[in-house]
Order: C-alpha cells, then sequence, then structure tokens
C-alpha cells in the first residue's frame, strides 16, 4: 500500500479524534472529570472495537459502514492527501471545530460535497429546531432544577443513564465519521490490516481521553451546566437520536460538527430565556463564534478540495 496513504491514515485517525471525537464525548468527559482516564478509555475503547469489527463483518470489510460507497478509492502517490489531516491538527490545536468530512473526504471526491453540505445544513437547521424546542417546551423544568441544585450531588441513576447515551452517541457517531479516517484505506480490508488500524485507534483515543480533550474541549465546557452528569445526559441522547435519523436517511456522508454546534445553540438560546443566567447578547456572541468557526472550517475546506488536486 502506498506510503502516502498509510500516513495519511494516521494523521487523520488522530485529527479526527482529536476534533470530532471529543466533541461527541466532550460532555462525557466534562462531568467524570473526577474519574481515572483509564476507566474512560477502556469503555469507549470498547465500544469502538464493535462498532469497528462488526461494521467490518457485515459490509464485508467495508468499515466505513457504506458511507465511502461513492468516493473513489485512492490510487495516486502522491503526498497531498497528508496535507488535510495535517491542517486538520492545526487548527484543532487552536480550538477550532472544523469540519472534517469537508476537509478530508472533498479532497478525494470534490463531486460530493455539494451533497455532503446540503445534508449538514440541514443537520444543523434540525438540530438548532430540536435543541431550542425540546429545551425550552419539554425539559425547561428539568434544566431550571438542576441549574438551581448544581451544587448538590446528583441521584446515583444519573450514571448509568449518561454511561448509556454517551454509549448510544459514540456508536452512531463513529459510523458516521469512520468514513473521513478509512477513505485513506481499500475498501475490502484486510484482517491483519483492519487489526492494525484498530490498534492505532485505541492508542489514538488513550492519548486524547488523558488530555482530557484538549483546546477542543472549550466548545463544550463554555455552555451551561455541560459539566453537570444530569445536562450532558440530556444531550448526548439527543445528539445520538439526531445522528441516527440522519443516519437512516441516506449513505452521504456529514458534518457531525455541524450537528453537534447546531444543538448546543438552540439549547443555549432557550437556556437563557429559561434562567436569564446571562444577557442575550453574551449568548448571541457564543453561538456566533461557534458558527463562526464553523464556516471558517468549511471555507477552508473547500479551498483545499479545489487547490490540491491542482497542486
Amino acid at each position: 500500500m502506498d506510503i502516502f496513504l498509510i500516513l495519511g491514515f494516521g494523521l487523520a485517525a488522530y485529527s479526527v479524534i482529536a476534533n470530532d471525537a471529543i466533541q461527541t464525548l466532550g460532555t462525557f468527559l466534562s462531568s467524570n472529570s473526577k474519574r481515572p482516564w483509564p476507566v474512560l478509555w477502556a469503555y469507549i475503547g470498547g465500544l469502538l472495537t464493535c462498532v469497528l469489527v462488526y461494521g467490518w463483518w457485515r459490509h464485508s470489510g467495508d468499515v466505513s459502514y457504506g458511507r465511502l460507497a461513492t468516493i473513489p478509492v485512492a490510487t495516486e502517490r502522491t503526498w497531498i492527501y497528508c496535507v488535510p489531516p495535517l491542517i486538520l491538527l492545526f487548527i484543532t490545536r487552536l480550538g477550532v471545530p472544523v469540519s472534517t468530512t469537508f476537509l478530508i473526504l472533498t479532497v478525494f471526491a470534490q463531486k460530493a460535497l455539494p451533497d455532503m453540505l446540503m445534508k449538514s445544513i440541514l443537520g444543523y437547521a434540525v438540530a438548532f429546531i430540536v435543541g431550542f424546542l425540546v429545551y425550552r417546551f419539554v425539559a425547561s423544568s428539568v434544566e431550571k432544577h438542576i441549574f438551581e441544585s448544581a451544587d448538590r450531588a446528583s441521584a446515583s441513576y444519573w450514571i448509568p443513564l449518561q454511561w448509556c447515551s454517551t454509549g448510544l452517541l459514540w456508536s452512531q457517531w463513529l459510523i458516521q465519521d469512520l468514513a473521513n479516517v478509512f477513505v485513506y484505506l481499500p475498501r475490502e480490508l484486510p484482517a491483519v490490516a483492519m487489526t492494525l488500524a484498530l490498534v492505532g485507534m485505541l492508542g489514538t483515543l488513550a492519548v486524547t481521553i488523558a488530555a482530557r480533550g484538549g483546546a477542543i474541549q472549550k466548545i463544550v465546557t463554555s455552555k451551561t451546566g455541560t459539566g453537570d452528569i444530569r445536562s450532558a445526559t440530556i444531550v448526548d441522547f439527543l445528539y445520538a437520536l439526531i445522528l441516527l435519523v440522519f443516519k437512516e436517511a441516506s449513505n452521504v456522508p456529514m458534518s457531525t460538527t455541524w450537528v453537534f454546534i447546531g444543538l448546543l445553540a438552540g439549547r443555549e438560546i432557550a437556556l437563557t430565556m429559561i434562567l436569564c443566567h446571562r444577557t442575550g447578547k453574551e449568548t448571541q456572541a457564543i453561538v456566533a463564534r461557534d458558527v463562526f468557526k464553523a464556516f471558517s472550517g468549511l471555507a477552508v475546506s473547500v479551498l483545499l478540495a479545489y487547490i490540491i488536486p491542482e497542486l
């Protein structure tokens, strides 16, 4: 196999987990900050192993669950495939929630960009509306109680509930975003290659969880109550359901980053209206900052998609 593709896979695995995965696991890490990281890694890594092995077995070696059906296999020996994950790694260190789907997949297939973009914009809109409506009219009393009792210990049943919601979310995210990593490898992956890839991803996950998410974790911790296990459970459950709906809708890859940001934006606006814990301008600034970062990542992705092939 081309050395550039192997290197690209390694860089993509690390950068995708450091960026997108932390947005998925962010609330879980925040609310379990006092637990030893090996315990968290064992749980998350175990789920990763199950999803990866099942997808490989169920889809005849295609770990991406069919998400790469329309993306051609890279056959050229060229360094350009290593550029997107390198840039993603740099941007992640700045705490910018760039979409790995746009940044990596569009380099392999420019024609897939419009469909991915439309699905991602729809995902943001749906997540925003769901986040606002649920927290404004359904979970308002629950969140108000959580906010007022933040200094008291949560009931013990919230722990298994949150771990279950995180497991559901993590599995749905993997099904969506494994395509961003395994686009570098053959669609029918041999058992040995799959095993080596799994070991590498587990190692990357261990480093990321040990670091408690790094700079990108601020996207989560800046939001109201995300360090509370009760709030984290509700956020993770809603996020998982939205990803499940879009997974069943089509096999077109989408930006889970945009879904995540949309959900948090709708939630934050609703909580500001309910709790009045900050001004509307402050909330608008938080939401606008996240949207700006997401669109900045999109601009970089599109630029790379059209410039790198010319090189």
